[in-house]
């Protein structure tokens, strides 16, 4: 005889309620909400930085030479890619790990948000890591005095590493969307994309 199945509730009924401690248990997801806010606090020291490096390059642009600017433009790139990881962070973490953001259909709606899960959001921030690894690298082969060998063999080590990395969480990923289609069937159809409401 096979094991009974709880029954779906009747239409039009309310949902059971959780107990105590599973709400409690669920709610604690909001105490990640002051981590993002440091991590916003964080972002604006980053600005900070950004514009400092800036006012740098342009007082000293007639006394720099060609590689020296290389290098400014390099580090200002460096701060854009870690600010850019900040806000993956912030912003899919939430959308991800404490609630919806109901952004869905705005203009300025980032273009990744709309399909984005744990395992996407570790795979686009080990792909982050490894660009910010290969600016600091392109940083070392422009000056390549300025390290000694046994720093670039470690900065090399590292960045194979991120490389490695990212490609093992994006074939895990990969392997387990083909494992459990319908799961992921179900949250895009519980969350189409912009275009496709657009589109009914």
């Amino acid at each position: 005889m096979s094991a009974a199945h709880p029954r779906p509730p009747h239409a039009g009924q309310a949902p059971r309620r959780p107990h105590l401690l599973p709400r409690v248990i669920f709610m604690s997801r909001w105490l990640q909400v002051p981590l993002y806010l440091g991590l916003i606090v964080a972002q604006i020291v980053y600005g900070v930085l950004f514009l400092k490096e800036v006012w740098h390059l342009v007082s000293h642009a007639t006394t720099l030479d060609e590689t020296s600017i290389m290098l400014a433009v390099l580090g200002l790139i460096d701060v854009v890619m870690i600010s850019n990881l900040l806000i993956m962070v912030i912003v899919g973490g939430y959308e991800t790990f404490v609630s919806r953001m109901g952004l869905e259909g705005h203009p300025d709606e980032p273009e990744w948000l709309d399909h984005v899960n744990a395992g996407v959001l570790k795979v686009k921030l080990a792909m982050a890591l490894i660009s910010i690894s290969s600016i600091h690298l392109l940083k070392t082969f422009i000056n390549p005095d300025a390290v000694s060998a046994h720093t670039v063999l470690w900065q090399v080590i590292i960045h194979i590493s991120f490389l490695a990395s990212a490609l093992i969480m994006a074939w895990i990923d990969r392997l387990t969307t083909h494992t459990h289609p319908q799961h992921y069937e179900a949250l895009a159809a519980r969350h189409p994309a912009p275009e496709t409401v657009a589109a009914d």
